[in-house]
């Protein structure tokens, strides 16, 4: 059987399909990845024949079978044979916990990165920008088994040059590099990359204490993970982005929604304050009680949908995350497809944002 090639989705703008276009493409991709993996992955075909589901007839997104994303953390499951892996991703997770494992091959994670270069172009131009990673090198030190960190910081700076860490190895802000940084790139459009609480607990709050405002006024930040603990700090979206236009001057602040269970498909907030589906991905929100599809406007659980996942069947997941449609293709930012906003997690989830679980471990 020939695996699915889905590379041509990568000629077209990430937002262009109205939503029958979409549906009906997305669908079909998706499709001829379920019978990939079920021919593949005797854990997924196990999986789904418990459920009387064989993968076939699928003609609408909420058909495709998903998977609990807990699943990743209780098994392997790979579509690959072991000598094919080629990079292993990890979920953060504290002391104790499981952590996802995620297996990619070379073509898998080849499709990650140009996925990735698709959405960050269509966010900051095909320019590369000097950029600034709110975090510390030490993140990155083992390059076969990234964790969710690590991962992210990785395939951001792929599309940045002059790449500055703004930590040190003890998770102290850098402010003589931080310095010399915008110094050589004074007058420039800068980018700006971290994690939601890496970026608050290690160079907000430490700007605060020293009354410093770095003159980052044509900064670009962009930022995922870790909503949780902030929440518990009565720090929402607002006063993140308030905190960094105090400290730093920064006005635009993009916040995403992802997962490294499905490393490429990134779900981008626009002016509006919304998150985006690409074309290349999809959400679903379900019923908590049912796990049927929830009516329009109505609260759930999140599910994800991407083409990415073709060396592990990760392709149509259930998240712990609760949010809400807002709408489809009628957002006023001009981007089509499907807008959304996150509203937690579900009450049973562990703690599991990306740099929420730091301070547990050290």
């Amino acid at each position: 059987m020939i695996a699915p090639n889905f590379t041509e989705w990568l000629e077209y703008e990430p937002y262009i399909f109205n939503a029958n276009k979409k549906t009906l493409l997305l669908s079909s991709a998706l499709g001829e990845l379920t019978q990939w993996h079920l021919a593949k992955c005797d854990a997924y075909t196990r999986i789904l024949a418990m459920q009387g589901i064989d993968g076939r007839g699928i003609r609408k997104l909420e058909d495709v079978p998903y998977l609990p994303v807990r699943l990743f953390k209780e098994f392997d499951l790979l579509s690959i044979d072991r000598e094919q892996i080629f990079k292993t991703m990890m979920s953060s997770g504290t002391t104790g916990q499981d952590v996802s494992k995620i297996y990619l091959d070379r073509d898998t994670a080849s499709f990650q990165t140009k996925v990735l270069s698709r959405l960050v172009s269509n966010l900051l131009g095909k320019k590369r920008l000097p950029m600034l990673i709110i975090d510390s090198p030490s993140v990155l030190k083992d390059r076969l088994a990234f964790s969710a960190r690590g991962a992210g910081i990785l395939g951001f700076s792929l599309y940045g040059q002059d790449v500055t860490y703004a930590l040190n190895d003890s998770m102290d802000l850098d402010l003589p590099t931080i310095e010399a940084f915008l110094a050589r790139h004074k007058g420039s459009p800068i980018f700006i990359f971290g994690f939601t609480f890496m970026i608050w607990q290690y160079f907000i709050l430490p700007l605060r204490r020293l009354g410093i405002t770095l003159p980052i006024s044509m900064g670009i930040v962009l930022h995922g993970g870790g909503w949780k603990k902030l929440q518990d700090h009565a720090v929402d979206n607002g006063a993140f982005k308030e905190a960094l236009k105090s400290c730093a001057g920064v006005s635009k602040v993009i916040n995403y929604y992802g997962m490294v269970e499905q490393t490429g498909s990134l779900f981008m907030e626009c002016e509006e304050g919304y998150l985006h589906a690409p074309i290349y991905a999809d959400v679903i929100v379900r019923n908590s009680q049912t796990f049927e599809l929830a009516k329009a406007g109505e609260e759930g659980i999140i599910e994800v949908l991407s083409i990415i996942p073709r060396s592990y069947p990760g392709h149509a997941l259930l998240t712990e995350d609760i949010g809400v449609i807002i709408g489809e293709d009628n957002c006023s930012c001009g981007r089509l497809g499907k807008y959304f906003k996150v509203n937690g997690r579900v009450a049973s989830a562990e703690l599991r944002g990306c740099s929420d679980t730091y301070e547990a471990n050290t």
